[in-house]
């Protein structure tokens, strides 16, 4: 069963997203700030990571850097979703780490479409909606 790590500090969104990808099939694990992202990446070992970048305690591209340098994660995809989506911020995306982003508010139909797509292609980035 593929494995998502969904890291948004919104309690709402958390769960719709938690629910919809639940419902299509993939185990999911949930957290709302980026130290627990870190720490829940290295033990529940995700296939692909959905990172809100506005997060408390440590920002979702200083939490993806810092799961990505872990030899066990660095090829695990990461998707950042966000609310800050001009396209200055998706160089910056890519620099932290993340393989793809999608702008908020996104449909749990979007986040699933690049989910599907960066587990199809794990060696390429997913071109950005």
């Amino acid at each position: 069963m593929t494995r998502i790590l969904v890291v948004e500090d919104n309690a709402d969104s958390r769960e719709i997203l938690t629910l919809e990808l639940e419902a299509e099939g993939y185990e999911v694990c949930a957290v709302g700030d980026g130290l627990s992202a870190v720490e829940a990446a290295a033990q529940f070992q995700p296939d692909v990571i959905v990172m809100d970048i506005s997060l408390p305690n440590l920002d979702g591209l200083e939490a993806t850097r810092r799961i990505k340098a872990q030899p066990a994660l660095a090829r695990v995809p990461v998707i950042a979703l966000t609310a800050h989506a001009m396209t200055e911020d998706e160089a910056r995306f890519r620099a932290a780490g993340c393989d793809a982003y999608l702008a908020k508010p996104a449909s749990p139909e979007a986040v699933q479409r690049i989910v599907q797509q960066l587990l199809a292609h794990p060696d390429r980035s997913s071109p950005t909606p």
